[in-house]
């Protein structure tokens, strides 16, 4: 199986910004960790700041991959163009977060991308990714 990570805006900060919210390993370590426990299927890793690249990447690989573990992060609450993206394409795609959104401001608490996914997980850290991995390889 074929899943990919991605990542919205700022979590290429993760292990330097807000520690009490996010942790203190950065993405790329923890990718690295994510990789030995799935050595059976292919990983890929993606994350843009970028609204609209987030969006090509969605379409890039909507023939070459299983599915998409994404964290849209401040987008998750802005985004119709993200959410039109996975609606149009026929792979599933699960929302992530690493901290419990809905314990967190109140703007946080809508997402503009849930309906259009198979499946929500937030609050369990980083470890949210791989519960979304091991999502995908149930479907």
């Amino acid at each position: 199986m074929k899943i990919l990570i991605l990542n919205g805006p700022n979590l290429n900060l993760l292990g330097t910004r807000e520690k009490a919210i996010y942790g203190s390993e950065s993405f790329d370590q923890y990718f690295d960790e994510l990789k030995l426990l799935f050595p059976d299927s292919i990983l890929e890793y993606f994350q843009s700041n970028i609204e609209g690249e987030i969006i090509n990447k969605i379409h890039e690989v909507r023939m070459s991959c299983d599915g998409i573990v994404l964290n849209a992060a401040a987008y998750t609450h802005t985004s119709i163009a993200i959410r039109d993206a996975i609606s149009a394409i026929d792979i599933p795609v699960i929302e992530v977060h690493i901290s419990n959104v809905h314990q967190r401001e109140s703007f946080r608490h809508t997402s503009l991308i849930s309906a259009s996914c198979i499946g929500v997980i937030a609050g369990f850290g980083l470890d949210s990714y791989r519960l979304g991995v091991e999502a995908l390889m149930k479907i």
